[in-house]
This record gives structure tokens, C-alpha cells and sequence, in this order.
């Protein structure tokens, strides 16, 4: 079961975001990726708890930020419920997506899991729902995926598998490079692996 922590920053100016302290591991129904976010500061900013299936679909999300919460699944594309602390302001949505995103690292091993692309594969266009800081603002986009290659490197618990995915934003055309290994993000804009207790879990 991977446990570590990743250092959150402005992909655009290099603001530090915060940290998320997390840990994940591989089921028999699926994957499962559960994280406590802090501030810069060291307070609490929130939560991420995502399940996915054994074929990489969203089966359960639930996101905490600040007074916001956020429940979604895979039904009829995307569907989710959006909170305040007060549940005065609750609203059901439904989007024709494939999948959600946001900025923790999760959703970067989950749309690569719901792809599983090969070297081979051409790039793979699909929508997603993203939830965005700090109020978890929904909004659809839509992204291309190509997994550039696959690299095997040698470490002291033995070779570990490498992909570097480009990811492609198909409304302005922007391009950037996501680095994964097992169900750990090595690197990505605005996310760094800062700390990493064992080793990343390989996905059959």
C-alpha cells in the first residue's frame, strides 16, 4: 500500500498550493486513493476519498474544500452533488463524461487506469468533469491523452515501470507532460512526489 506525500504549487508561477499526505492500493473490485490536503501553513484544507472499479471508472468520490463538499459516481456519464457546510445550496448535476479531475494526483492515475493506454495507442480524446479550487466549481473539459513511452528503471526493490503520458487540453491546445509509475505520480504540472514509503503498486 503506497503512502507518501506530494507538494501542491501553481503550475504557472511556482506558489506553493500546500501538501496532500495520502495512500492507495489495489483491490479486488478496483482502486482506492484516500488523502488529507494541508495549506502552506500546515492546516487542514480538505480531503479526497476516490474508488475506482476494475475497469478504472469513478464508482465513488467524495471531496471536502474549505465549506464545499462534493459526492460523485459513474452514472449516466457523471453525475454529483455539490454542498455547502450548511446544505442550503446542495444541487444535483449530471454531465456526459467519462470521468472526473481536479488537482490532486489522484485523478491523473485514475483517467490513465480508465485509458490504459499502450505505446502503441493513438492518442485518446475524452471529457471530464473537473472540480475546481476552492469552492470545487464544477466545469466539463476536454483532454487528449497519449502515452509517449514506457521506461523501465532500475531501483534497489528491483526495475520500475515508467510512463510518461502527454495530455493535451483540447480547448486552447496547451500540452504538458504527466510522469507515472504504478498508481504514483512521479510528476506533473503543479504536483511533486516529495515522500514515498514503499513502493508504487503494478497494476495486473
Amino acid at each position: 500500500m503506497p503512502r507518501g506525500r506530494y507538494s501542491l504549487h501553481d503550475p504557472h508561477d511556482h506558489t506553493p498550493l500546500g501538501e496532500e499526505h495520502f495512500h492507495c492500493a489495489p483491490g479486488p473490485s478496483g482502486w482506492r486513493y484516500v488523502s488529507q490536503r494541508t495549506t502552506p501553513s500546515g492546516d487542514p484544507a480538505g480531503s479526497v476519498d476516490l474508488a475506482l472499479d476494475d475497469r478504472g471508472r469513478p464508482i465513488r468520490l467524495e471531496l471536502h474544500a474549505g465549506d464545499w463538499q462534493v459526492r460523485a459516481g459513474a452514472l449516466n456519464g457523471v453525475t454529483w452533488v455539490r454542498t455547502d457546510s450548511t446544505g442550503e445550496h446542495a444541487a444535483e448535476n449530471n454531465a456526459p463524461a467519462h470521468a472526473c479531475t481536479g488537482t490532486s494526483p489522484a485523478f491523473l492515475v485514475a483517467t490513465a487506469r480508465l485509458l490504459s493506454l499502450t505505446p502503441a495507442s493513438p492518442a485518446t480524446r475524452l471529457r471530464l468533469v473537473a472540480f475546481t479550487d476552492p469552492v470545487l466549481a464544477p466545469r466539463t473539459l476536454d483532454q487528449s491523452w497519449t502515452l509517449l513511452k514506457r521506461e523501465a528503471h532500475a531501483t534497489d526493490n528491483g526495475p520500475l515501470t515508467v510512463d510518461e503520458y502527454q495530455v493535451t487540453a483540447l480547448d486552447t491546445g496547451e500540452q504538458h507532460s504527466v510522469h507515472i509509475t504504478g498508481d504514483v505520480v512521479l510528476s506533473a504540472p503543479g504536483i511533486e512526489l516529495e515522500h514515498l514509503e514503499s513502493p508504487p503498486s503494478v497494476f495486473t
